[in-house]
């Protein structure tokens, strides 16, 4: 069951708005061994609550999610260690996804850093050209 988050609290506000506003959040992947392999990515919070993912190809985080669909997710805290949200999922790759040049809200909201990174979004599309869906299913923090 996916993840109904309680924006009448507080804390429900502040994921949220964390969701809708962070650039970048950390994916943990468990490889074969049970370690976990944590990930910087950037990620789009969908209307339905599913959070996607664009990944190259070949990549030992698609691997892990073949083998092992447990994931978390996670913000940076703040500068004092607060500010922490921490949602567990599973994860798919998800081959109906549209490609990330097709996903114009995606692409409004990476533009910028796709730019810096040295890319168009044809290239950028063209390069990490495999979507990871994420199932939200239980959230911690404070």
């Amino acid at each position: 069951m996916a993840l109904t988050i309680d924006t009448s609290t507080e804390f429900g506000q502040r994921q949220k708005a964390r969701l809708e506003n962070e650039s970048v959040i950390w994916l943990t992947t468990v490889n074969g061994d049970g370690r976990p392999f944590p990930s910087p990515v950037w990620f789009f919070a969908e209307p339905d609550g599913t959070i996607l993912i664009y990944s190259q190809p070949n990549k030992p985080k698609l691997r892990n999610i073949a083998s092992n669909a447990a994931v978390a997710l996670n913000f940076n805290s703040d500068a004092y260690g607060n500010d922490v949200i921490v949602f567990d999922g599973a994860a798919v790759i998800d081959e109906s996804a549209r490609a990330a040049i097709e996903h114009a809200e995606y692409l409004e909201k990476y533009r910028d850093g796709i730019t810096h990174i040295g890319m168009t979004p044809e290239s950028f599309s063209a390069e990490y050209n495999v979507a990871i869906r994420v199932v939200l299913q239980k959230v911690r923090g404070f």
